[in-house]
């Protein structure tokens, strides 16, 4: 008799530790979800500092003469106005 009280108590025991461990690796999964949304948001904001960065680069070429010939200027200038352009073509079609 003793025994099975023993082995209902072993019972009860395993699985107490079982509901434990669900309980544990639910909030496990909640932790990693929680954590791949912040990688996915920060790789966000990294790709919008490397796109200002880039953006950077191109308005100090176009300011200081230090590191860049004439041509590089000139052909940056020539970019920015093509993207300018386009940039009030859409506009135009935008407001009709």
């Amino acid at each position: 008799m003793e025994s099975l009280v023993a082995l209902e108590q072993n019972l009860q025991q395993l699985l107490s530790q079982y509901q434990k461990l669900q309980e544990d690796m639910q909030l496990l999964k909640e932790e990693n979800i929680r954590q791949r949304e912040e990688i996915l948001q920060s790789h966000a904001e990294l790709q919008q500092l490397k796109q200002q960065y880039n953006r950077l680069q191109i308005a100090h070429a176009l300011i200081t003469e230090e590191g860049h010939n004439e041509e590089e200027r000139l052909k940056v200038r020539q970019k920015l106005t093509a993207i300018i352009s386009q940039i009030d073509k859409a506009l135009d079609v935008l407001k009709q």
